[in-house]
C-alpha cells in the first residue's frame, strides 16, 4: 500500500468506522464484521486542477414532472408512491424464499408499456429462472436476461442498451475489478451501489436491487447502501404462512411505512385490495380476549384483532410473552390497568398476539389492548362490531389520535356498529355506527 494512501476499518453491519482493526465492533457487538477500506489520496497540485461544481440558484425555474412508470400490480404502485419513477434506485430486501425474486418477474412481465426490461442474476443461471417464469405462466415479452456479476460489462451493456427497468438479483453477487475484496463486503457493496446510481440517474434508468438480510433481519450492509437508494422495500412474512407484507421502510418519492399485502399462491403472488379482511375473524363466536383495534399503515387504514390469554401463574413470577407488540409496552398497559383500574395482573400470566404476527407500534391500540386483557381476565364476551381505538396515558386517562376519521371510515365501511373514541378537539363526520366517546378508561373497563 502506498504511503500517500491510508485505511480505516468499516463494520458491515452497523457502519461503525475504527482506526484499527477490532474482533468486536464497539457498536453493534458484532464478531468479525470490521474490513478494512483503503482511501487513497489525492495530491494538491491534481486538486487544483479539478473544474469548480456549478452553483445553481434554487428559485430557477425546472421542469418539477416526475414521470413515473405503472408497474401493472397496484399494491406494488402503492408502496413506491404511484409507479416507479424514471432513474430511480429501490433496493428489495427480505429473508430466503420470501419472494423477493418472485415479485420482480411478475413486476416486468405485468409492464407492458416498457419496450425493453433486464433481469440480472448473479445466483441462478437462465434455464432456473425460464422455469420460475413457466410456474407463474410470465410470457418473457420484452424481458432480456443478463447472467453476469461482473460490474463493469453490466454498465456498458446498460449504457449501450440503456432500458427502461433492470433487477439486478442480487446486489451481493456484483464485484468491480477496480475494488480488492470478495463480492458482498462492504467496499464492493459501496462502490458497485454509487456506480449503478450515476448509471441509473445519466440514462434514466430504473433499477431494483435485490438484496440479502442479515440474521438481524437488516439488509446486509445497511447504512452502506440505505442511504445510496432512493427506496428501500421490506418484504415481512414467515415461510410457513401464505401472506407477505411489503413495507417502505425509505421513499424520496412517496409516504414512508405504506405497506402492501400478497398472498403466496402456486402462480406467484397475488396482490390482496382489502387487508383488513385478513386480519379479522368476526364469525368467531367466543370473544373472550378479543379485540378489535385500527391502525395506519402508511396512508391505509386497516382493523386488526388483537387477542389476550390471562390466567393465574403456578409460579411466583408471571409470564409475559407478546407477539407483534413490543413487550415494554404491554408492560406499561398492565402497570396502568392494575394502579388506575384496580386489576391484580401481578398475579396472572398474560398472553398477547396480534392476527397474522402484524407488529403494532402505534399508540391507537392501546385501549384495545386493555380491553382485550380485561375481556380475558374477567372473562367478559366482547361484541364482534365493535372497534376500540385510543392511546392510554399514564394515568389512566384516553388521548387522541391522529387521522381518527379515517380509521372510522374503514370500521363503517367494514360493517362494524359501535366504535368506542377518546374525547377529541377534531371533529368528525356522523356515520352509521354509534360512536361512543370517554375520556379516562375506568369509564369502560369498571
Amino acid at each position: 500500500m502506498s504511503k500517500k494512501n491510508k485505511s480505516f476499518y468499516v463494520c458491515n453491519n452497523c457502519g461503525y468506522q475504527s482506526l484499527r482493526w477490532l474482533g468486536k465492533c464497539p457498536e453493534c457487538s458484532t464478531w468479525g464484521s470490521l474490513e478494512e477500506q483503503i482511501i487513497k489520496k489525492q495530491s494538491a497540485h491534481s486538486a487544483a486542477g479539478q473544474s469548480a461544481a456549478k452553483l445553481i440558484p434554487l428559485n430557477e425555474k425546472q421542469n418539477l414532472s416526475e414521470k413515473r412508470i405503472p408497474t401493472g400490480i397496484n399494491e406494488l404502485d402503492r408502496v413506491l408512491g404511484g409507479g416507479i419513477v424514471s432513474g430511480s434506485i429501490v433496493m428489495v430486501g427480505g429473508d430466503p424464499g420470501i419472494g423477493k425474486s418472485t415479485i420482480m418477474l411478475q413486476m416486468l412481465d405485468k409492464m407492458k408499456d416498457v419496450d425493453k426490461k433486464v433481469y440480472i442474476s448473479g445466483e441462478e443461471s437462465l434455464s432456473q429462472i425460464q422455469q420460475r417464469a413457466r410456474r407463474l405462466q410470465i410470457t418473457g415479452q420484452n424481458i432480456f436476461f443478463v447472467n453476469d456479476t461482473n460490474l463493469e460489462t453490466i454498465l456498458a451493456a446498460l449504457e449501450k442498451e440503456k432500458p427502461g427497468v433492470v433487477v439486478i438479483d442480487s446486489i451481493q453477487t456484483i464485484a468491480s475489478e477496480n475494488i480488492d475484496g470478495i463480492p458482498g463486503n462492504s467496499s464492493q457493496l459501496r462502490y458497485c451501489t454509487a456506480h449503478l446510481v450515476q448509471t441509473a440517474k445519466q440514462n434514466q434508468i430504473s433499477i431494483f436491487l435485490v438484496g440479502h438480510v442479515t440474521k438481524d433481519g437488516a439488509i446486509a450492509g445497511p447504512k452502506i447502501l440505505e442511504h445510496i437508494v432512493d427506496t428501500v422495500l421490506y418484504f415481512e412474512g414467515d415461510n410457513q404462512v401464505d401472506y407477505r407484507i411489503l413495507r417502505s421502510t425509505k421513499n424520496r418519492f412517496g409516504a414512508v411505512n405504506e405497506i402492501a399485502l400478497f398472498q403466496m399462491e402456486k402462480n406467484g403472488l397475488i396482490p390482496v385490495a382489502n387487508p383488513s379482511e385478513i386480519f379479522l375473524n368476526t364469525d368467531q363466536n367466543d370473544r373472550q380476549g378479543t379485540a378489535v383495534v385500527a391502525v395506519m399503515e402508511g396512508n391505509r387504514p386497516m382493523l386488526v384483532e388483537v387477542q389476550a390469554l390471562v390466567a393465574k401463574t403456578q409460579f411466583g413470577i408471571p409470564q409475559r410473552t407478546a407477539t407483534g407488540i413490543e413487550h415494554r409496552r404491554m408492560n406499561l398497559l398492565l402497570a396502568v390497568l392494575e394502579k388506575k383500574c384496580a386489576k391484580p395482573f401481578s398475579f396472572y400470566d398474560v398472553f398477547l398476539k396480534t392476527a397474522a404476527g402484524l407488529k403494532l407500534d402505534e399508540p391507537a391500540t392501546d385501549l384495545g389492548i386493555c380491553m382485550a386483557l380485561i375481556s380475558s381476565m374477567d372473562e367478559l364476551i366482547l361484541a364482534n362490531t365493535t372497534v376500540y381505538i385510543g392511546e392510554v396515558g399514564l394515568n389512566g386517562e384516553l388521548r387522541p389520535v391522529s387521522r381518527l376519521q379515517e380509521r372510522i371510515n374503514e370500521a363503517v365501511k367494514l360493517g362494524f356498529k359501535r366504535i368506542v373514541i377518546p374525547k377529541s378537539k377534531n371533529r368528525y363526520q356522523a356515520t352509521s355506527a354509534n360512536i361512543q366517546i370517554i375520556s379516562r378508561l375506568q369509564e369502560i373497563v369498571n
